[in-house]
């Protein structure tokens, strides 16, 4: 398999753990002897800084050749100024418009050995593993701004094409998991939640093997706290999505173990860690890199087509995660080249069979 990826360090701890991510990557690359080629582009307060856009036209033309894009973070206390008419944020909104990817996935578990991290009682935890599934490229993010003195508005638009893509996808996804789809909405209230309720009744007509069901956005919230473990797959908008994603990664004890995969209908992907750029520990090499290690495993599963090796990296990850060593947000004092040092051993220690592990019943390449 040859693949060309492109990196976007960006802002923040966003080049350390990219750098981590893009390690373990070329040492799956040399187990199972694919071609990975890696070109780094500026995006973010970076981009600003050298060029005077959040996303250079040279950083949009590399990841629209790319086979997929492995992106840090973005964003940081220099250029934080919401009044500022040029902001991080708008790489990020503008790469994701301008590649169509659409529907983000975020995948929860939390691990048996970080449990006493999250804030609910163990009995809570067990057998949590929800996969949500954001809209990203519609709503009050993309729609049309106002502003004057004394007023402002923020255009919350969705069409029936864009509730549809995404919630086809997450149908689909459910066929492979437990077969429960929960839409969530605040459709007592919105229009558009309205239209993405009556998109999604229509939609589960044609998967009668999935059961469905609705949930308000403020129930949610409160749910996903008391009762976790009895979701799949969530299906939601854009800001909706934002919102619940992050409350869920209290669950799992830290924003730095999740990471995320950003689709379209093609098999170019947008893979970041769900965490932000966390300016107070940049530089320091303490930042948590298992949220970006994880992205490039769902790299290689959805632009790739490596299952194989997508599961052999989450093995190593969970190996390390039980054993350690750990990352200061989880509890330990590990930097984060020793964490990515520990997966790379994960991986490495399975070298004598690196064939049947890697490749299992296929040839590799």
């Amino acid at each position: 398999m040859k693949a060309h990826i492109v990196t976007l360090p960006g802002d923040g701890v966003g080049p350390e753990v990219t750098a981590a991510a893009v390690a373990v990557l070329k040492t799956i690359a040399a187990r199972c002897e694919h071609v990975f080629t890696f070109d780094e582009q500026l995006i973010g307060g970076a981009a600003i800084d050298a060029t005077g856009a959040p996303l250079p036209t040279e950083s949009l033309a590399a990841c629209q050749r790319a086979d997929a894009v492995l992106l840090g973070a973005v964003g940081g206390p220099k250029w934080s100024d919401p009044n500022a008419p040029v902001r991080p944020e708008q790489g990020l909104l503008a790469l994701r418009a301008a590649l169509g990817v659409y529907a983000n996935l975020r995948p929860l578990q939390v691990h048996p050995a970080l449990a006493d991290l999250s804030p609910l009682k163990n009995d809570k935890l067990k057998h949590v593993d929800v996969l949500f599934v954001r809209e990203l490229t519609g709503g009050a993010y993309f729609g049309v701004k106002t502003r004057s003195e004394d007023a402002a508005t923020d255009e919350c638009k969705y069409t029936v094409a864009e509730i549809e893509r995404v919630v086809r996808r997450a149908f689909d996804l459910g066929r492979d998991r437990r077969r429960h789809v929960t839409s969530v909405d605040k459709a007592n209230v919105l229009e558009t939640s309205r239209l993405w309720r009556s998109t999604v009744q229509r939609i589960a007509a044609d998967y009668p093997d999935v059961t469905v069901e609705h949930q308000l956005v403020d129930s949610m919230a409160m749910l996903l706290l008391t009762q976790p473990n009895r979701y799949d797959v969530v299906v939601t908008e854009n800001l909706f999505g934002d919102i619940l994603t992050d409350e869920a990664a209290a669950l799992a004890g830290s924003l730095g173990l999740l990471p995320s995969a950003s689709l379209g209908d093609g098999r170019r992907g947008l893979y970041e860690p769900i965490h932000g750029s966390a300016p107070d520990i940049a530089g320091q090499g303490v930042a948590n890199p298992v949220g970006a290690i994880l992205s490039a495993a769902l790299l290689l599963r959805h632009s790739l087509g490596l299952e194989v090796e997508a599961v052999a990296i989450e093995s190593a990850v969970e190996q390390v995660l039980r054993h350690g060593p750990h990352s200061r947000d989880i509890g330990g004092h590990a930097g984060t080249d020793e964490v990515c040092d520990a997966v790379l051993a994960a991986i490495e220690s399975h070298a004598d069979s690196a064939a049947a592990f890697f490749c299992g019943a296929r040839a590799c390449g």
